[in-house]
């Protein structure tokens, strides 16, 4: 598949062909980039809510009020659900959201996400992230002539401190890097924009 691969300054680009870019046909890794999608945001849930049951919150089993003659409800503990400070009934409570996915499953997922990116034109290459000082305006003008609107992602091989320093300050930029973005960080952003070494070290990896 053919690329725009941008110059550092963003100024100007030219078309490379990269031939390990996914080439899947129809529908396939569709329906397995929506579990493998699923898969990442459980396994982002801490699952560490709870709630107190009757059995947990304080107070006395004995019975606040008598059976009968006070002219109110009838109630028992004080620890009851209906009561203030009592206890919460089917509350929820620790658990593991975890969800197991296959390393082919997530390669194919990967080949499918960045497939899809590509043909919608949300996928930029850029020759290499370079800025002479750690400058937010340094970085932003190159951003602008590439990504002008919108939220990016921006991905790299390996991060220089002069480039984190000046991106991470732009409210529409995150940032990460090519040895962990998965399926869900392409999905989630609608423009992407990745050096050529990160583009490499990413197809190295989903066609491993």
């Amino acid at each position: 598949m053919k690329l725009k691969v941008y110059t550092v300054d963003g100024s100007s680009f030219a078309e490379k062909d990269f031939s390990s870019f996914p080439q899947l046909e129809g529908n396939k890794g569709v329906a397995l980039l929506k579990q493998a999608i699923i898969a990442y945001q459980a396994n982002k849930r801490q699952g560490t809510s709870k709630t107190k049951n009757y059995g947990e919150v304080a107070g006395s089993g004995k019975k606040i009020l008598r059976q009968k003659g006070s002219g109110g409800s009838r109630h028992g503990a004080k620890r009851a659900p209906q009561l203030y400070k009592g206890g919460v009934v089917f509350g929820p409570r620790p658990r593991d959201w975890s969800k197991t996915i296959t390393v082919g499953a997530r390669k194919l997922a990967l080949q499918r996400a960045l497939q899809d990116l590509a043909a919608e034109g949300g996928l930029s290459v850029i020759e290499r992230f370079e800025v002479a000082e750690p400058k937010t305006k340094l970085f932003n003008s190159v951003l602008e002539r590439i990504t002008p609107n919108g939220k990016v992602l921006i991905v790299d091989a390996a991060w220089a401190d002069n480039t984190v320093l000046a991106a991470r300050n732009i409210e529409r930029v995150s940032i990460t890097d090519s040895g962990t973005v998965n399926a869900l960080d392409l999905v989630r952003y609608q423009q992407v924009l990745i050096s050529e070494q990160g583009l490499e070290q990413v197809l190295a990896r989903a066609n491993a």
